[in-house]
């Protein structure tokens, strides 16, 4: 659930699922909001019976964890990644299921004929995008009308953010991509899209090992800075903002619904 800098690093990222378990795991260990990012968006799914529904970048299936009930529902699930080993790994959490498909799919090239799905999911993936107008074209291309397309993002006022500000004076500076974010995500969607909805996701990281939030920033090809530094000098950087044996941490994610 993090932004990168460049193609090239996001397939160096995506190369293995080693990377984005050690991202997923400050999330799941930490969070404040209990209810967890995964569950909160998949709540706002509307399945029916009769939907075909088509997930992008579907990474390795995480947010659908402990949601059987809902991914099971439609008559066609289509899983796709860019990833061979992000797509295993769905497949790996999911399992074989007769409505369930998996599919290598860029999200600027989908080969579907227009109008195949009823709903169209692309998630914590559309600031990857190189081409993010023609990604969306083919993505309402590809929705039936009234279909539905959900996108859920980050904000610009998360963790990066703090990062920056905290390690600005050893001349860190955080690549941000924010080319589909909360504050923008609205207007990029727009030209596609008649009605567009926006839910917040309320959550912080309360983290009690200093060390998982090391290996947590060494692990963003975002914070790639950080590799001028020693893992000692920014454990004790954070060390220092702990209060009674807790790193606070803001986070920044949402939501978007269009239709």
């Amino acid at each position: 659930m993090d932004n990168f800098n460049n193609s090239q690093t996001i397939d160096e990222q995506y190369a293995t699922t080693k990377s984005l378990d050690t991202r997923i795991s400050i999330h799941d260990k930490y969070s404040t909001n209990k209810q967890g990012f995964g569950s909160w968006v998949v709540s706002h799914y509307h399945f029916q019976k009769d939907y075909k529904v088509l997930e992008l970048g579907a990474g390795n299936g995480h947010l659908w964890k402990g949601n059987e009930s809902i991914y099971l529902l439609p008559s066609l699930l289509v899983i796709s990644d860019l990833s061979e080993k992000m797509l295993e790994s769905s497949k790996e959490s999911l399992g074989n299921h007769p409505n369930i498909q998996y599919q290598l799919i860029d999200i600027q090239d989908i080969p579907y004929e227009d109008k195949s799905f009823d709903i169209i999911i692309a998630n914590m993936m559309l600031y990857h995008v190189n081409d993010l107008n023609k990604a969306l074209s083919e993505v309402r291309r590809t929705l039936k009308d009234g279909g539905l397309f959900y996108a859920a993002t980050y904000g610009e006022n998360g963790i990066n953010g703090y990062l920056s500000e905290l390690f600005a004076e050893y001349g860190i500076r955080t690549s941000f991509n924010n080319s589909f974010t909360m504050q923008n995500g609205k207007d990029k969607l727009a030209p596609f899209f008649r009605i567009i909805e926006r839910y917040d996701y309320e959550d912080s990281l309360l983290v009690t090992s200093i060390d998982d939030m090391v290996d947590y920033i060494f692990s963003l090809a975002s914070m790639s800075e950080f590799g001028k530094l020693s893992r000692v000098l920014v454990k004790e950087v954070l060390q220092k903002q702990m209060v009674a044996g807790t790193l606070s941490i803001p986070k920044e994610y949402g939501l978007y619904v269009a239709k």
